[in-house]
């Protein structure tokens, strides 16, 4: 749900033997500077002059190469494709959900999509206020495309029938992470200044779930996914770099496994509304002390398979790679294609109930996918979805 912005560039600084690749969860390692020895040594002085060298002799330097172009991490590009890929799979699926490899899916895609979505959207978060250009789009990104989507969205189901219903304060079904991105990105400064972000964040998330938060502002899912937003922005590319071995990718896939099984053992009698990590003990009609053993195991295993599936994308270039660039077109668009179809009930045939049906929705919504993330529709929905407000802003002071 995010495009060019979401990866961070990663720069290629140059040694004397040519460019040097650093930076990025995919190619980590440290880089020390080099000893005094080798910059101050016997051929020359701290001013630059070689020794025996007169200064009306010494040769203007060359013409330094001009810096190399900033080069994507693929990685993260990788992991973005995959999630969004998951997201209108699972839109697709709810017309199904009587069925139960359909519910055993949407069960197993609901525990982990978006929660390791919003960790790499805390990642991506980290440096965000030092650059005036990102801080811009707190308002070119979200606000106006909320807006915009928000009324666009009004009018698709006013055309289908519906009544007209537009509630600014209260996001429309997707619209949701736009806000609730927003408002984990103004706090990110607080959860930057404490010394323990991540044990405060859980016992927030914990302990939301007394109350009865509603949905104005996507104030539920904030602090429903609080944990893993703040989780994202204090890791570094170490961290991915851990995930990065043999041994922890056959656990990964083991635990992949291990998830599908018990998604498809529970999936008749699960309910479904812990799944979407924004219901009160009292919603879901559970005790204070169930709701918080349910909201434990929620996250524990949210992360679990959040790690494991970190270990188990491909680190280097694939032919998803730039599509998942521009995963915020697929996120706020695939939504009219979904509304349309199950308006129609083309979601709802009957042979769609069923393993084989599940197989053509999956492979339907990743068709879907690869479609909104085309460079093609970037190029048609830009305007509305990344609009250039620099007109709007103050220009920076010695500019």
């Amino acid at each position: 749900m995010s495009d060019t912005k979401f990866s961070p560039p990663v720069t290629t600084p140059r040694s004397p033997d040519g460019p040097v690749e650093e930076g990025g969860p995919a190619n980590t390692g440290a880089r020390w500077p080099l000893p005094q020895e080798s910059v101050w040594g016997n051929q020359t002085d701290p001013h630059g002059i070689a020794t025996g060298e007169r200064p009306e002799e010494r040769q203007e330097p060359a013409e330094e190469p001009e810096p190399p172009k900033r080069r994507r991490d693929p990685y993260l590009d990788n992991v973005k494709f995959i999630l969004i890929a998951l997201v209108p799979l699972g839109h697709s699926l709810v017309p199904t959900l009587s069925t139960h490899s359909s519910r055993a899916l949407y069960i197993y895609i609901y525990m982990f999509h978006m929660p390791l979505f919003v960790l790499i959207s805390g990642y991506l978060s980290r440096n965000f206020w030092n650059s005036n250009a990102k801080t811009n789009k707190l308002v070119d990104t979200f606000v106006v495309p909320y807006v915009i989507v928000e009324i666009g969205y009004a009018a698709v189901r006013y055309g289908l029938g519906q009544k007209w219903s537009l509630t600014i304060i209260d996001p429309a079904w997707l619209n949701w992470y736009l806000l609730a991105l927003l408002f984990w990105r103004l706090s990110t400064p607080v959860w930057k200044r404490m010394k323990h972000p991540v044990p405060v964040a859980i016992v927030i998330y914990m302990f939301a779930g007394f109350s009865q938060i509603a949905g104005d502002f996507s104030m539920d899912r904030f602090f429903g996914l609080l944990p893993f937003f703040v989780i994202g922005l204090v890791m570094q590319p170490e961290h991915f770099e851990m995930l990065n071995k043999l041994w922890i990718k056959i656990v990964s896939g083991v635990t992949l496994l291990c998830a599908a099984a018990v998604a498809i053992v529970i999936a008749p009698k699960a309910p479904l509304d812990p799944f979407y990590f924004k219901h009160s003990f009292q919603d879901m009609d559970l005790s204070w002390w169930m709701g918080l053993l349910l909201k434990v195991g929620l996250l524990v295993c949210a992360l679990a398979m959040s790690f494991a599936v970190l270990a188990l994308v491909p680190r280097g270039e694939t032919w998803y790679s730039d599509l998942g660039t521009r995963t915020l077109y697929c996120y706020l668009l695939h939504g009219i294609p979904v509304l349309i179809a199950k308006d129609q009930g083309w979601l709802a045939l009957p042979w769609l109930h069923g393993p084989l049906g599940v197989l053509a929705i999956a492979c339907s919504s990743f068709a879907l996918a690869i479609v909104l993330c085309l460079p093609e529709t970037r190029t048609v929905f830009k305007w509305v979805l990344e609009p250039r407000l620099t007109w709007l802003y103050r220009r920076p002071s010695g500019s």
